[in-house]
């Protein structure tokens, strides 16, 4: 497509819009976006030599693969080397694999694996192209729901309402700011989290939201053992880590004793209220959920309990939940809780009052932007009908034909014999990396999709090289964000890389169904094509231009739609015309449906269960700190870590771990020590960050850090670089959801006293050429 040169050019991120102009020379340069009042400095060096240092150029083959076939040497991934081919030996080769496995074992043997953050493009989207391939050629295994809130997304349906819905809906911070009195955040409200919106922010907006709000005197409570998950003033409820479903009940509990509970609300708009009141007052175990019975499992006064739960009834009180809340043992009940609690209160559905489960998690959660849906790429059907909770990876690999429960349903683990990656990175996402090291062994073939030689790529056999969103043509959009956004190619992409589209467009080819996947169209033809789909469904919302007068302007900004957002308002005015799509079309404090299962780990109405790994267990003898981990400030997930703005924020290039200052001291650890963070399923190094703004014992990581062992394969002693995910617990959080336990996890951190082993993740693969015998 071609524009003129007065175009517009804007690069945009899931992290944000930059503004790209040329230097002297040319060359393009990326600029923070004038009309955002509040850019992310993520993505701006992009562009750098440290950056396109790691780029994957050419198609790469594992040499043992290449050289002795399918299963050669599975213990070498990680550390082998590789042997780059021309693209059509590529295709050739992956075609021919993908046509021996589904031909053997059939398509329910190929795991197709991806996370979606791969592009902020809407055409270029990892996800989008790796299914659509993977339906075209026969189907494939799929992973269920998310790591992000995999618990919340099983459970809230029984509950409430679906969770992509609900995060649509959340009420806008505009109106929490003209009606809300108290805002109540279990997990806080981290801005580091709100830089992103997955397809890309249009004017990052949460800090002058909340800002907005304390002028007009909300004031704000932080229910987190982190004081800093708020930016801003707030009163600090320093919690005991994964103790927040013992305090909503206790704040229940007082309700209840008080006769201050809202009758009303839940008789007219619940079901199962006198279920909880049976449970809370200790009537079904004998065990009221008083108060002092919740301080000495949470460390929070009981007196801050019954007060904290008179100023929420008697003001008009927002009450929110992190999605890190639900990322831990028997996750679900957090959000089942919170939802229990906004009940007895009475508010849901009020300007101003009620439950969030996700502000300051994403920059779109409390946008009053138009809600449409989006420029998107069909996918077409699975013909495989197989599954997996997306976290339980390494269980699938290692167990086939082992049985899992998920939402009331008995399935089984399938025998995989191919994984195909794209869009993702499992070696950043996943628990347990040491364990998932040993399950990574078990495929015959892993084929890859990446962009810079991180360590999944380097564990993989076959690595295709993709170009970047900088390096191709695409339309940028994101839900409730406000715009659309001609994504422009500005340079060159980097050696022979090519997009996901002309990668799979290659292997279809060979396999002879490239025309049932491009359908005759080239990536600039399906952009085309999916901008006027996209403006035939919006015309009467949208009043948008022709496709290529959109191309010239570079964006469209959406209208305002007018008027607030309030999450449930037409439920709260009238619960029989507009009814949930639970079983009894009202808010399911009992789930009778639930409750059915029969799990012992997902009763039918929310309870406190203790967690596998916490402060009060019998464990913490052993390894008495909690480790929380989070979204870290200087990268999305693990993307761009190798970035000069990622590696500027580490300590001796180790990933920084914040610790109490009495926990540091009596361990005799000083800032910027290094440290060795361990327990029974591995240990790491990081850079010591000392902090009275944290409870004692309690230690905080960010994810991300491009994961980096010492030995790759069984019994790594150590991983280098400070990824704490050799350290989380991988199982499932219930058998109602399957999903990551990632915030329950123990540790010891003890000075290291060693040599201090180098940081190899930032490095390329050994490279080789070899004769194939394939």
């Amino acid at each position: 497509m071609v524009s003129s040169d007065r175009s517009p050019l804007y690069a945009l991120g899931h992290w944000g819009m930059h503004r790209v102009i040329r230097d002297t020379q040319g060359q393009p340069q990326l600029l923070a976006w004038e009309k955002d009042a509040n850019p992310s400095p993520i993505g701006l060096d992009q562009l750098s030599v440290d950056v396109e240092a790691l780029r994957i150029r050419r198609p790469a083959f594992r040499e043992s693969w290449l050289r002795h076939g399918p299963g050669s040497r599975t213990d070498l991934r990680g550390s082998d080397r590789f042997v780059e081919v021309s693209w059509d030996k590529a295709f050739e080769l992956t075609g021919a694999e993908l046509r021996r496995v589904t031909e053997t074992y059939g398509n329910k043997a190929i795991f197709g694996g991806s996370y979606g953050w791969g592009s902020a493009g809407r055409f270029h989207h990892a996800s989008s192209q790796i299914h659509r391939f993977l339906n075209v050629i026969g189907g494939y295994v799929r992973g269920q729901d998310s790591y992000s809130y995999g618990a919340g997304s099983v459970i809230l349906p029984h509950i409430i309402a679906p969770m992509e819905y609900l995060l649509d809906q959340h009420t806008d911070w505009a109106t929490l700011a003209d009606n809300s009195d108290l805002f109540v955040a279990f997990g806080g409200i981290p801005l580091r989290n709100t830089q992103m919106t997955a397809g890309g922010p249009s004017r990052h907006r949460v800090r002058d939201a909340l800002a907005l709000m304390r002028s007009r005197n909300v004031r704000f409570i932080n229910i987190s053992p982190l004081r800093q998950d708020i930016d801003g003033d707030a009163e600090w409820i320093a919690i005991r880590p994964n103790t927040d479903v013992a305090l909503m009940l206790a704040l229940i509990h007082v309700l209840l004793s008080d006769n201050i509970e809202d009758r009303d609300f839940l008789a007219r708009y619940c079901t199962g209220a006198a279920q909880v009141r049976e449970y809370v007052l200790g009537r079904k175990d004998g065990l009221p959920k008083s108060p002092e019975w919740a301080s000495t499992i949470t460390g929070v006064p009981a007196s801050r309990i019954r007060s904290l739960a008179r100023e929420m009834s008697g003001s008009k009180t927002m009450i929110n939940a992190s999605w890190s809340l639900q990322r831990q043992s028997h996750g679900e009940q957090s959000y089942w809780a919170l939802v229990t609690l906004a009940s007895h209160i009475g508010q849901i559905g009020l300007p101003g009052g009620g439950f969030g489960l996700g502000y300051g998690t994403l920059n779109s959660i409390g946008s009053s932007e138009l809600r449409v849906s989006g420029p998107r790429l069909s996918q077409g059907a699975n013909s495989v009908e197989e599954f997996i909770p997306v976290a339980r990876i390494s269980d699938m690999l290692m167990n086939p034909g082992a049985r899992f429960d998920y939402d009331g349903g008995t399935y089984e683990y399938p025998d995989i014999r191919l994984v195909y990656w794209a869009g993702g990175n499992p070696f950043h996402h996943h628990q347990n990396l040491n364990r998932l090291m040993t399950a990574w062994q078990k495929p015959e073939t892993i084929i890859v999709h990446e962009q810079f030689w991180t360590s999944t790529a380097k564990a993989a056999d076959i690595v295709m090289p993709v170009n970047t969103a900088l390096e191709r043509n695409d339309l940028g959009f994101a839900s409730r964000e406000g715009q659309l956004v001609a994504m422009r190619k500005i340079k060159d992409a980097v050696g022979e890389s090519r997009s996901d589209f002309e990668i799979f467009a290659g292997i279809a080819s060979v396999m002879g169904v490239g025309e049932k996947y491009t359908e005759g169209r080239t990536a600039d033809q399906w952009l085309e094509h999916m901008y006027d789909d996209f403006r035939s469904r919006v015309g009467s919302q949208i009043p948008l231009p022709s496709f290529h007068e959109f191309w010239e302007m570079g964006r469209v900004e959406f209208p305002s739609p007018g008027g607030p957002v309030i999450l449930l308002e037409q439920f709260r005015a009238d619960p029989d015309e507009h009814p949930l799509n639970t079983p009894s079309h009202r808010i399911e404090l009992f789930s009778d449906e639930i409750d059915g299962f029969g799990y012992s780990d997902c009763p039918g109405q929310a309870t406190w269960i203790e967690p596998f790994e916490w402060l009060g267990g019998d464990k913490a003898t052993r390894y008495p700190l909690h480790l929380l981990t989070q979204e870290p400030r200087r990268r999305l997930h693990s993307q761009l870590d190798h970035s000069p703005y990622s590696r500027e924020g580490k300590i001796k290039g180790r990933e920084p771990v914040l610790m109490n200052a009495r926990d540091a001291k009596v361990r005799g650890i000083s800032e910027n020590d290094i440290v060795r963070i361990y327990n029974d399923r591995g240990a790491c190094l990081a850079g010591v960050k000392v902090t009275q703004d944290l409870a004692e014992n309690v230690a905080v990581m960010a994810t991300g850090a491009w994961f980096d062992p010492e030995n790759w394969g069984d019994g790594n002693p150590l991983e280098k670089h400070g990824n704490p995910n050799v350290l989380t617990l991988d199982v499932g959080s219930s058998s109602m959801t399957q999903a990551t336990v990632a915030q329950s996890c123990l540790v010891e951190i003890e000075l290291f006293n060693g040599p201090l082993p180098e940081v190899t993740a930032f490095e390329l693969p050994v490279f080789t050429t070899c004769v194939s015998k394939a």
